[in-house]
This record gives C-alpha cells, sequence and structure tokens, in this order.
C-alpha cells in the first residue's frame, strides 16, 4: 500500500520532527541519520517541497525544515504527495441511488476507512512515540526504528565528544 517513496517521505518528516524546526537540515545529513541513499532522499525531499510539506533553504547553511507544524502534517497528504491521490480500486462511480455490486460497497468502505485512518495521523502523533523500543531490540522489523538508531549513534558520538572535550580541558 506505501511505496519506498512514501515510507522514505514519512521516516524523513519524523526525524525533522526530532530536530530545531528553526535551523535547516541537509538532505545529506537526514539520509545518514534514516539510513537512505542521498540522492533517492533528495528527490523525495523534492516532492515534499513541491507540495509545500517541507521548506527548502538555500545557500552554505541552507536545508531543509517542515514547511507546516507537526499537527497540520497528515499521513493521507504525504501519502499523496509521493503517490498520487488516494483512490479506491473498484467498480466505476456508481450514483448513490444505483444498486452497486457487493464488491464495490466493501472497496468503497474499505477506501473511506483507510483514507480517515491516514488522515486522523499526523506527525506530531508520530513523534510522540516514533518507534518501540521493545521493537527495535526484537525480530519485528519497524519502519521508524532506524531514528531511534540514529538518535542513539548521535547521542554517542556527542557524549564521546563532551568527554573527550572534557578531559582535554582538564588536561591543560
Amino acid at each position: 500500500m506505501l511505496t519506498g517513496t512514501t515510507l522514505a517521505a514519512i521516516r524523513m518528516l519524523v526525524y525533522l520532527t526530532q530536530c530545531d524546526s528553526q535551523t535547516p537540515i541537509s538532505p545529506r545529513k537526514v539520509a545518514l541519520a534514516i539510513d537512505e541513499s542521498p540522492t533517492y532522499l533528495a528527490k523525495v525531499a523534492n516532492i515534499l517541497t513541491k507540495a509545500g510539506i517541507v521548506r527548502s533553504h538555500r545557500g552554505v547553511t541552507g536545508g531543509m525544515t517542515l514547511a507546516l507544524d507537526p499537527t497540520d502534517i497528515n499521513l493521507l497528504e504525504v501519502y499523496e504527495a509521493c503517490q498520487g491521490k488516494f483512490l479506491g480500486d473498484f467498480c466505476q462511480d456508481v450514483p448513490t441511488d444505483f444498486p452497486a455490486c457487493a464488491f464495490h460497497q466493501a472497496m468503497k468502505e474499505l477506501h473511506e476507512s483507510v483514507s480517515k485512518v491516514l488522515a486522523r495521523w499526523n506527525l506530531d502523533a508520530l513523534k510522540a512515540n516514533p518507534y518501540s523500543v521493545v521493537a527495535i531490540d526484537s525480530k519485528i522489523p519497524c519502519k521508524l526504528s532506524v531514528i531511534a538508531k540514529s538518535q542513539a549513534s548521535s547521542l554517542n558520538i556527542s557524549n564521546r565528544t563532551t568527554q573527550e572535550d572534557e578531559h582535554h580541558d582538564n588536561a591543560l
């Protein structure tokens, strides 16, 4: 149902929600953080920029930031930016007073349900609980676990740098 582009977009956007909203982040840094190809993620960022979900900043300190508040970006918008309009795959449009086949009715209900769920979930909700700590250490694949691993790596690097700085300062 979700393409690789849509999944990459969601991971990128969740990562951006966890960064300073005023500081542009380079697509390369995001790509490394979420274990995605920098070239591919630049294309995904371009799609999201055209959709008005991400804002592009040029220059030496350029990069990207969210164009909207995370509460205003839902998964349906991300889906449609990456995959096009979310359409039902069932019989041709049938007037409401026409007795449609059972398959048409079932697919229409499915389409409406999925649309509502995607519209209900926004980036703020994903940011609140982007991954399960249990899932990261288990054999259950979590599509957002790369963000947790990225944060752990950057935290270890940050802590190591701080400890090295303290050691250097103490040596002086």
